[in-house]
């Protein structure tokens, strides 16, 4: 079991846990919605309080890959959505600190995705009014800024201002190769 301290977010992850997303819609509410009524779509995300224990990662990766040898020590995962698919670290860059990974998302029916190149941009994909699910599934959505999330990333994000569609963009020019990756691990 890690320490507190380990499995902390860190504090712009922590000021998006605490503001949350607000409920998604069920079904029945989404089938009925007038697309044009709301100017804030809801984002199907939960940011945890803290990082999901490694071990529980680890059992959830192998059921999910269906590899009882696989192991999720390169992810650190954040946050969820309500089918289950969650957003992570990816600990793929050697030697760099966390908020300097990329962020992916991995769907519950084996949906995959490098939603930002780092925690920076995962900031501004937020305050553009997408998700980690949203970036994956729909990464042409419509801009709908958040001014609550926009205050969170011009606090704490290091890199320019950019817009959902150009974070998702960035990430899979960086990393292309993520999907196939996950499905190589997967059986």
């Amino acid at each position: 079991m890690e320490s507190d301290d380990d499995l902390a977010l860190p504090p712009a992850l922590a000021a998006i846990a605490a503001l949350g997303f607000g409920p998604a819609p069920d079904d029945a509410e989404a089938a009925d919605a007038d697309p044009g009524e709301d100017p804030h779509p809801t984002v199907d995300f939960e940011a945890f309080e803290e990082f999901l224990d490694p071990e529980d990662a680890t059992d959830w990766f192998r059921i999910w890959t269906n590899n009882p040898e696989a192991e999720a020590d390169q992810f650190r995962i954040f946050g969820q959505t309500t089918s289950g698919g969650y957003a992570a670290f990816w600990l793929v860059r050697e030697d760099a600190a966390l908020p300097e990974q990329p962020i992916v998302f991995l769907g519950p029916e084996g949906e995959t995705g490098v939603v930002a190149c780092d925690l920076s941009a995962f900031l501004w994909l937020v305050a553009d009014g997408s998700g980690p699910y949203e970036a994956v599934e729909h990464p042409t959505r419509r801009s709908q800024p958040h001014q609550e999330f926009t205050a969170i990333a011009v606090k704490h994000a290091t890199g320019e201002r950019m817009t959902a569609r150009e974070v998702v963009a960035a990430a899979r020019d960086e990393f292309p190769d993520f999907e196939d990756t996950m499905a190589e691990l997967s059986r």
